[in-house]
């Protein structure tokens, strides 16, 4: 996912000529393409991420359209006073791009794990979030992006995902997108468990759908109540801790209508992945997050 964003970015910096792509001193061997294509609008900030913060805020004042680019919890928990203060409360066209967003780097211990980022930053008024499930929806979600003037935070697997999704896809709008055709029951994913997802859809008749694009706004509340209203079951389902993630936000949005609430269950990281260290894989199946405890939340 990491490789289809830059690519997309280094493309799309030849007509936006106010693109900038900042990085705290890493993702190397993924953004050379766009540095030299682009030099003058690559920038390495060093390792200081409250710094490269203030600094795409500064750049964003200046008429300039900065993405921040870091391992997931680096540019997000490091440096959360900065996005709220200099990035969401100015309402600049920041985006922040966090790499390896959950367990992408479990072999790196917890230091490097990102499963409190949703809960931070969807709390941040006027934050667009962009969680796409696989390299076809990074594409889209980057276009989607583009089209819009707002702070938002780009959440991307670190590499190698499956790809899940029949490409081209266009996004004109925040809410769920079907993935797989299914039945009355549905699996709701956030972001890079949209594999697992959709394997559970098809070993249990269900349909799939993705979440690559949400907000905090009652529009997409609506959605979210129409999307659940049309359907039996939804299984919620993230690489995140549940308290705050992707499902709270859903239980959220299903508050003005309680009669709708017992159709959701929700399936997140449990604590217990914290202080682990392990491959994603094995740490995704320590906290809980399986195509089997999906298909369980469907019978």
């Amino acid at each position: 996912m990491r490789n289809e964003f830059v690519e997309a970015l280094t493309a799309a910096a030849d007509d936006h000529h106010d693109l900038m792509l900042v990085v705290g001193d890493l993702g190397y061997s993924v953004v050379e393409h766009f540095a030299e294509r682009h030099p003058s609008r690559f920038l390495n900030a060093g390792v200081a991420e409250q710094n490269m913060a203030g600094l795409a805020a500064g750049l964003a004042m200046a008429g300039l359209r900065p993405f921040i680019y870091s391992i997931a919890n680096f540019p997000t928990l490091r440096c959360l006073e900065q996005i709220r203060n200099d990035i969401v409360y100015h309402r600049l066209p920041v985006t922040v791009v966090a790499v390896g967003g959950g367990l992408g780097y479990g072999a790196l211990g917890y230091s490097h794990h990102a499963v409190q980022d949703i809960a931070c930053l969807r709390t941040l008024p006027g934050m667009l979030m962009l969680t796409p499930g696989d390299a076809v929806e990074t594409v889209a979600v980057t276009s989607y992006l583009l089209r819009t003037r707002q702070p938002a935070y780009l959440r991307l697997g670190k590499g190698g995902e499956p790809v899940v999704c029949a490409a081209p896809v266009v996004i004109d709008a925040p809410g769920p997108r079907e993935v797989v055709a299914g039945g009355q029951d549905a699996v709701l994913a956030c972001g890079n468990v949209l594999p697992l997802a959709a394997e559970a859809a098809h070993a249990s008749g269900a349909s799939a759908w993705s979440c690559p694009v949400w907000d905090g706004s009652e529009a997409c509340a609506d959605t979210i109540r129409e999307f659940v209203a049309r359907r039996r079951r939804v299984v919620v389902v993230e690489e995140h801790l549940a308290a705050g993630g992707f499902g709270s936000w859903v239980r959220e949005c299903l508050e003005p209508a309680p009669e709708l609430q017992s159709r959701v269950r929700c399936l997140a990281l449990t604590a217990n992945v914290c202080g682990e260290v392990a491959g994603a894989a094995v740490l995704r199946a320590r906290g809980g997050v399986t195509v089997e405890a999906i298909v369980q939340l469907l019978c």
